[in-house]
């Protein structure tokens, strides 16, 4: 079947009133930067959006738009005249590809309802049509083995007989600006993901220790931002913080059974300044409830302590294997499971507490003063952009 066009249909902005034409306008953006380099023409109306093909193959175009957050679903259409005999020729092209046996059911949504002929006329026109015309099928409006849907809209008919789900939710930029804490393991890109279904920005923060990680760690958590950056359609910028110094007074300083609670409470700190400087409203993580020991409640409580910002944690109540499937579905889990260690895996503690007492904690934190050593973290910075991307053979021969 040759399509001409992808029927775009919105998620949660459809319930969006007075404000519509802003979400709009952002997905439409949105989509223009998923689709760059294909030749199609986007254009997004109130209600739903219409991608023109003109060279593009029709899948490829879809599976770009599957993770662009505000899109409920997509499917490939025949745009056409609002007459019966173009009705009537494009289906019996849908009806060509039918298997000798197959049922099939005619579904008819009446956006014009001013439209001359009625949904029960459409149906028992092109149901007629294809039984006449076609050797060997039958009709079962229950159960079907196809579905040929035809929308009659004021600008034209489109039929098609394809809906695939896409991610849903609200476009890109619409739901404010977050801080993802970006580790390079399963866990963190799939927080990402799941709160930018929301409609919210993100930029995200890396902590490096070298010459404890590596500069592989690094590229693998610059191309999980090229990952998560390409399935979305928007562009999340990296902040790489220095963290050497940081992290080996941490582990000089501190008890062991309580550095890893420190540490990650030093991270919070710089976290929530860098957040406030790229006015961001809130930390991300992809912290799961008791599934290490720095995420019992009581470690939790522990860490958060150390800030007032809001943090975060979309993940907190799902199952590991759940957490694996979505970033099987999302496309980062083949890049978060190489082996590169980050800067928490390499100084993790040998007997952590999983629950550490804020009191204690405190204790030995006044002994150290942290704060030159946040403020020289905070001026080196190391910026990644993706559209700045590096050579894009740099894991060719880890592969």
């Amino acid at each position: 079947m040759k399509y001409d066009h992808i029927l775009v249909r919105y998620g949660e902005l459809t319930l969006k009133t007075k404000n519509r034409k802003m979400f709009v306008n952002a997905i439409r953006k949105t989509m223009i930067r998923a689709l760059e380099g294909l030749d199609v023409k986007v254009k997004a109306n109130r209600d739903r959006a219409y991608i023109e093909l003109f060279e593009a193959d029709p899948y490829e175009v879809m599976e770009k738009l599957r993770h662009v957050t505000g899109i409920l679903s997509v499917s490939p259409v025949v745009k056409m005249d609002r007459t019966e005999e173009a009705m009537k020729e494009t289906a019996l092209q849908f009806a060509a590809d039918f298997k000798p046996g197959s049922s099939f059911k005619i579904e008819v949504k009446r956006a014009d309802k001013a439209f001359h002929l009625k949904t029960f006329d459409i149906q028992d026109m092109l149901g007629g049509l294809l039984l006449r015309n076609t050797e060997n099928i039958r009709v079962d409006v229950r159960e079907p083995d196809y579905k040929v849907m035809v929308e009659v809209r004021l600008d034209a008919i489109y039929m098609y007989h394809d809906v695939i789900s896409c991610v849903g939710g609200l476009p890109a930029g619409t739901g404010g600006r977050a801080l993802l804490m970006l580790s390079g393991g399963i866990d963190s890109p799939v927080a990402g993901f799941e709160i930018m279904k929301k409609g919210v920005k993100l930029e995200a923060i890396h902590f490096h220790s070298p010459p404890y990680t590596s500069m592989q760690a690094t590229d693998k958590v610059k191309q999980l931002i090229d990952i998560m950056s390409e399935r979305t359609g928007v562009d999340i910028r990296l902040h790489i913080i220095p963290f050497t110094e940081l992290q080996t007074t941490l582990y000089d300083k501190i008890p062991d059974n309580i550095s890893m609670t420190s540490t990650r409470r030093v991270m919070l700190r710089l976290a929530e300044k860098l957040a406030e400087k790229i006015d961001a409203q809130a930390v991300v993580n992809g912290e799961n409830l008791g599934q290490v020991a720095s995420q019992t409640l009581t470690s939790m409580h522990a860490i958060n302590a150390v800030t007032s910002f809001p943090v975060l944690r979309p993940l907190l109540t799902l199952e590991k294997n759940d957490i694996v499937k979505k970033a099987k579905e999302y496309g980062t889990y083949e890049t978060s499971i190489m082996p590169f260690e980050d800067c928490c895996t390499i100084f993790k503690p040998k007997a952590p507490k999983t629950r550490p007492a804020l009191d204690n904690v405190l204790k030995f934190e006044s002994n150290v003063d942290f704060n030159p050593m946040i403020h020289r973290a905070l001026e080196n910075i190391e910026i990644y952009e993706p559209d700045a991307k590096e050579d894009s053979d740099a894991f060719d021969s880890l592969l």
